[in-house]
């Protein structure tokens, strides 16, 4: 399947809620157990900047209005001024397109505008369990630079952390 992306705009906001609460339950993709509200998530949203921190959202080729998935670039460990250098990356999808290459196409984007950013590394956090997102990181160089043994709790589920990073080419 073909995807394209876009900037997220606030009218993406409720589609965006809706994926990122579609992997709650299945407790693959982040330590939230309860589902967040719009609401909860303004403040996120507004402090997104297209020139520095950017939402991209996913979308098929037919019709833009619909949001397939999204990637963000996020302020690392807390936004302190020394890690400017370096993006926290989110990425989540419907799960109608979780395995159709939506997940890649919107992780190159995100690869390669980081640089344009001003940013010099990408970093995420992947559970250890969820092997499908660990692969498709490391599919594209992502390398793992630690890993957090059981420092989440899922339901009485222990999980380790695996958190992967990418230097990204300076020009």
């Amino acid at each position: 399947m073909t995807y394209l992306y876009r900037l997220a705009t606030r009218a993406d906001l409720p589609a965006i809620v809706g994926i990122y609460n579609s992997v709650i339950p299945d407790r693959s993709a982040t330590c939230d157990l309860d589902p967040v509200t719009v609401e909860s998530r303004e403040d996120w949203f507004a402090k997104s900047d297209p020139q520095r921190y950017p939402v991209w959202v996913g979308h098929e080729p037919p019709n833009p209005d619909v949001v397939t998935g999204y990637v963000s670039l996020e302020p690392f460990l807390n936004g302190r001024p020394g890690y400017d250098v370096t993006a926290d990356l989110a990425l989540y999808l419907h799960a109608d397109h979780r395995g159709s290459g939506q997940g890649a196409c919107l992780l190159r984007h995100a690869i390669a505008q980081a640089p344009e950013l001003g940013f010099r590394n990408i970093a995420t956090t992947i559970f250890a369990s969820n092997q499908r997102s660990l692969r498709l990181f490391r599919a594209h160089g992502f390398q793992e630079w630690g890993r957090l043994p059981a420092v989440a709790d899922l339901d009485g589920r222990s999980e380790d952390v695996v958190f992967v990073g990418l230097p990204l080419a300076q020009a």
